[in-house]
């Protein structure tokens, strides 16, 4: 389902937006005009409006059939590193919970 960029859940402060890549279900981050597989790699949106054209770009691209479920979230900036506010996406930008040697967090990350 797809939800106008006004009816989006609105966040306080900077964003970024994620999808889920349908090949393999890898969590994706908003990078210019693609995506990239690491938090620190995508773009941050200081502003709402910046951030709601990115998910109506995100929203009209879906049709490709690459990635599903784009959404903003918030995101703080703390000495240069950017930093997921919610669990959720704290653990998102790790990768998987269950095993430690896999995923994003044990430095393994395929493209």
């Amino acid at each position: 389902m797809v939800f106008p960029a006004s009816m989006a859940q609105q966040n306080h402060g900077p964003q970024m937006l994620t999808a889920n890549r349908l090949r393999d279900g890898d969590v994706l981050y908003r990078k210019s005009d693609g995506w990239v597989l690491v938090l620190a790699d995508g773009d941050v949106f200081a502003d709402q409006a910046g951030a709601d054209a990115a998910l109506a770009e995100a929203q009209a691209e879906m049709a490709r059939n690459e990635f599903v479920a784009p959404y903003l979230f918030e995101v703080r900036v703390v000495n240069g590193v950017t930093q997921p506010v919610k669990e959720r996406e704290i653990i998102r930008a790790a990768g998987p919970t269950v095993r430690a040697d896999l995923g994003k967090q044990s430095g393994m990350v395929n493209v």
